[in-house]
């Protein structure tokens, strides 16, 4: 049998003191407190975090690299949805994602797509229908029904979301809930069809009626969506009811903290630590049912050694009995792994992105996406443009950009709209991530280099890519044209390569290639390009990027 002795900071009793911990076979089998001056080791122990809500994929890492990251930071689970590779490869992508996982030196606790594809306004890779959903929820390794994005579908009773939710019902699952802005009656009848999470709050008066509710409200702080400012004072307000939850990791962002961050901050804002810790453990173990130890008799060996109950920097973290990271070091090793992957060949010029006017000469009124730093969400905009040789071309000056998403799936002419706030003053920036189909968006400041910045993505059969004067710089995703073989440390130097790059374009935004995957997340409010088309995410359908005299 294993002993350690440290303090021990019991969650349950809301208690710290002295112990004396047990391990035997992974699991804690003595658990004895030990008087007030006995001596022990350095570090608090407590038990590991979980992430309630991520998508691997997001941080361009397979499960078996992110694990290995996630691990430095005390993360001993996570809660994640494989939407992201279920929309390129469909239930093959489910397949992959699990099996990489039954490898990880953590724990992925993967729940069932609700969404693929999310809307019914773009062209995904695959599709789960309420058949496939049904199947795939009885299998264990599945363990809830992921982030219901289609709340119109459950307002209006859609037969085919609502056999989704009645088959996660009848397994017993919980089902995850995404429901932006969504208030007052809409919410209630949202709710009350089952749905038990939301973690797309960006007020806090949106949390607090979620919460009324007693909806789980999920604090997200990833690499797009930052909420915590907003939303940490309902861990003081709703304490039983909250969790933390990065949603999408990018792994510049991974490398350099996990839920270990929220937790101290969160403790920095004044909130009560233990509140905070249950929050970052029990709440996400207790409701997805997880395996994981929560530092109880007879619990699995599942916990982190930190310094102090501060700045939480973690020694080491145990799972199952083992260590599996010490000092901001994984134990385990890059792993080689296959790359599945769908991507047709294609190739573009400058003409397949010329947005023809009518009439030929005078100021054309456009409707703009408007961009927000941070944000999924978007604003609406009314530009006037005035057409070169009877074309709308990008409008440098007013940061008025031409935005475009190619159908990497089957032969189809490229959406084309106008996008501010990228802020690029030359060249073009392109990306095979763009949620939630995972077409290859891209952006620029003339036809020319959108045309071989997408011929670049569509080259590498996935990738992020940024074109200036010279050769397209790529960074290749060739696991569905969303993830890299690569080890992290090599990926995010070059993703933060990339973004440094685009920063000299001219671009303001913390990370410009995730704030373009999400101009095609018609989920999210208000303006959005699919590959159909640009859509109102507001009223749920199509809206013509010139704008009649009549409007």
């Amino acid at each position: 049998m294993l002993n350690l002795r440290h303090q021990l900071v019991d969650v349950h009793a809301r208690r710290i003191y002295p112990a004396e911990i047990g391990i035997e076979a992974g699991r804690i089998v003595e658990l004895r407190e030990l008087s007030a001056d006995a001596k022990v080791d350095p570090g608090f122990v407590l038990p590991g975090f979980v992430d309630a809500h991520v998508h691997v994929e997001s941080s361009m890492l397979p499960p078996r690299e992110f694990a290995r990251v996630a691990v430095r930071h005390g993360t001993v689970a996570t809660v994640s949805d494989p939407h992201e590779i279920a929309n390129v490869l469909g239930e093959a992508g489910i397949t992959f994602m699990l099996d990489e996982a039954a490898h990880a030196c953590m724990p992925i606790a993967f729940g069932v797509p609700s969404c693929v594809p999310a809307t019914t306004f773009e062209t995904a890779g695959g599709a789960l229908d309420a058949t496939a959903v049904e199947r795939l929820l009885k299998d264990p390794r599945l363990g809830s029904l992921a982030e219901m994005m289609n709340w119109p579908g459950v307002l209006a009773g859609d037969p085919e979301v609502l056999a989704k939710i009645a088959a996660a019902k009848h397994c017993g699952k919980p089902i995850d809930g995404h429901a932006p802005g969504l208030r007052g009656r809409d919410i209630a009848r949202y709710r009350a069809a089952g749905i038990t999470t939301d973690h797309e709050c960006f007020t806090l008066e949106e949390a607090r009626e979620k919460a009324s509710l007693e909806m789980k409200i999920l604090i997200r702080e990833g690499s797009a969506a930052r909420n915590l400012d907003a939303l940490w004072p309902i861990l003081c307000e709703f304490p039983h009811l909250a969790m933390f939850a990065t949603d999408d990791a990018h792994p510049n962002d991974l490398l350099i903290g996990h839920i270990d961050r929220l937790v101290a901050r969160c403790v920095a804002h004044g909130v009560d630590l233990f509140d905070v810790l249950r929050a970052a453990s029990v709440h996400p173990v207790e409701h997805y049912r997880l395996p994981t130890g929560l530092l109880r008799l007879g619990d699995r060996a599942d916990f982190a050694i930190v310094d102090d109950l501060v700045d939480f920097r973690v020694r080491q973290t145990w799972i199952f009995g083992n260590i599996v990271a010490r000092d901001g070091h994984s134990i385990e090793s890059h792993a080689r792994v296959s790359t599945p992957n769908r991507f047709r060949a294609a190739s573009f010029c400058p003409a397949d992105f010329a947005l023809l006017s009518e009439p030929l000469e005078g100021p054309v009124r456009v409707r703009v996406i408007e961009a927000y730093d941070g944000q999924l969400v978007t604003g609406a905009l009314i530009a006037s443009l005035t057409p070169r040789d009877g074309v709308l071309e990008p409008d440098v000056p007013s940061d008025t950009l031409l935005l475009t998403v190619c159908n990497r799936y089957v032969p189809a002419a490229p959406a084309l709209a106008f996008l501010r706030g990228m802020g690029l003053s030359r060249g073009a920036i392109a990306t095979s991530v763009g949620h939630d189909s995972h077409q290859v968006l891209a952006v620029g400041a003339s036809r020319e280099a959108i045309a071989a910045a997408v011929n670049a993505v569509f080259a590498a059969r996935g990738g992020l890519v940024l074109v200036d004067d010279g050769e397209p710089v790529v960074l290749p995703l060739p696991i569905a044209g969303l993830m890299s073989d690569r080890p992290a440390e090599e990926v995010a130097a070059a993703y933060e390569g990339l973004t440094a790059m685009a920063r000299k374009l001219g671009s303001p935004l913390r990370a410009p290639f995730m704030t373009l995957s999400f101009m095609s997340l018609l989920v999210i409010p208000a303006l959005k390009l699919s590959d159909r088309g640009l859509f109102d995410a507001r009223e749920f359908r199509f809206v013509p990027v010139k704008i009649d005299h009549a409007e």
